[in-house]
């Protein structure tokens, strides 16, 4: 058993039984107080099934899950106390996370066990419109330094399933996510407003967003930048995303690395959103190394995403342009290179920035793309009064300086790039190889060199 101090607190010895039936979230409760009280430990699951309500660790404190066992979260609301946390981008009140931990320092969640949340309970109770506050996170983090994260597997999370918030050196490595893809908002890892995260080595299947970094909203009560990560090695099943930028950026989001990844089968790839009055910029990302298969658009910069509080005002939508303020985003120096995107139903890629503030310093280089044989039109983009596509090519709209360079697209209808009311764009050693017929390979409209 892997052991990060000699103090072990096995919850056995505290009454806990892994029955599957009995609720143990007093014994583990026992357990962790013992811990906190002489300055940390190992709080020790062993091989059984048990029932639990939420769970608060403390700082200087290892969960350990041993092979064969498993917390299994139970369907009492009363287990799951109303805390202040942050949700959908902004503080308010929501049940507690399955394991939750607040101004905590050196906690880690390792071992071979699993973390059952058993969502469907909430994801009715979701559906049905009958809760007084939004659904528990499996795992969240309020303003923790040092959170390490380490091969466990989690299932059926009720919302969230692993989501940092304003967290410092975050590590999570060999962890394996899985909830049902039509579970509501069951996104695999969130960080939001931290720093210094690194997660790599993942298995990840959901019912949302693989891995969406975040940065709150504009109604957070401060901005706080989400920055300097890493995401490699791993792998992203289904969901809607693979790697995700936003639509919650106020506080800013910069300096990521995505790489070596394998996307299959989630709608979009890699994906920034955003709309007019959240604000925050998306900057200095590198994307490189990434295979996709079965997705509907491999990339999307979206500056008109209209999901969430007033994103159906009518200013978020209209194509004119507005001044620009605190509160216009803007996304510049973005660049994917070596990416492999095959069976691609709606766009190779798209791009649309606003009027007043486009999209800006954009690179694609060594690309891809190979559109699937008879897909049915589907939406790139969450966009109003966006028109489904199929087997589009790159479509550009209000961008600047944006290369692409060394990119092939392959059996698109139409051009393999479209690109319209943008400046300074740049093509070396584009192709458009398709098997059936000659296509005009770039269309421009109000472009200027």
């Amino acid at each position: 058993m892997q052991q990060h101090s000699t103090a072990v607190y096995n919850i056995e010895q505290f009454g806990a039984v892994g029955d599957g039936w009995a609720n143990n979230t007093s014994a583990v409760k026992r357990a962790i107080e013992a811990c906190s009280q002489s300055g940390g430990g190992t709080i020790y699951v062993p091989a059984g099934v048990f029932v639990t309500g939420a769970i608060e660790l403390k700082s200087n404190m290892h969960l350990y899950l041993d092979a064969g066992s498993e917390l299994l979260f139970s369907n009492d609301r009363a287990d799951y106390p109303v805390i202040s946390s942050r949700w959908e981008g902004a503080s308010r009140d929501v049940y507690m996370s399955c394991i939750y931990a607040c101004h905590a320092e050196n906690i880690s969640i390792t071992g071979l066990g699993t973390l059952n949340g058993q969502g469907a309970y909430w994801w009715k109770l979701f559906k049905d419109d009958s809760l007084a506050y939004p659904r528990p996170n499996l795992l969240s983090f309020d303003h923790c330094e040092r959170v390490h994260i380490e091969q466990v597997k989690m299932i059926d999370s009720p919302s969230w399933t692993v989501h940092p918030n304003d967290c410092d050196n975050v590590t999570i490595s060999a962890v394996t996510i899985i909830n049902p893809a039509n579970s509501p908002n069951t996104d695999g890892i969130n960080p939001e407003s931290c720093r210094n995260v690194k997660i790599s080595d993942c298995s990840i299947d959901v019912g949302d967003d693989c891995i969406a970094i975040k940065a709150g909203t504009e109604d957070a009560e401060c901005a706080i930048p989400c920055e300097n990560i890493t995401i490699t090695n791993c792998t992203m099943l289904h969901g809607h995303g693979g790697v995700v930028f936003g639509s919650e950026m106020s506080g800013d989001i910069r300096n990521v690395v995505v790489s070596n990844c394998i996307f299959e089968g989630t709608d979009r790839g890699i994906r920034f959103k955003s709309r007019r009055g959240r604000g925050g910029t998306i900057e200095n990302i590198r994307v490189s190394n990434i295979v996709m298969n079965n997705v509907i658009c491999p990339f999307i910069l979206n500056l008109y995403y209209y999901h969430g509080p007033r994103g159906l005002d009518p200013y978020v939508s209209d194509k004119s342009t507005q001044p620009v303020t605190a509160l216009t985003p803007r996304f510049r120096h973005i660049h994917f290179s070596n990416i492999t995107a095959t069976n691609v139903t709606a766009a190779a890629g798209f791009i649309y920035g606003l009027p007043e503030m486009p999209v800006e310093d954009i690179t694609f280089s060594h690309i891809r793309v190979a559109m699937k044989s008879g897909a049915e039109p589907d939406l790139p983009a969450m966009m109003m009064d966006l028109e489904p596509m199929k087997q589009r090519g790159f479509f550009c709209s209000h961008a600047e300086d944006v290369l692409f360079e060394h990119v092939t697209v392959q059996q698109q209808d139409g051009p393999a790039f479209e690109i319209m009311n943008s400046k300074n764009i740049i093509m070396e050693h584009c192709r458009s190889k398709e098997t059936a017929k000659d296509e005009l390979l770039v269309q421009m409209t109000n472009v200027i060199s």
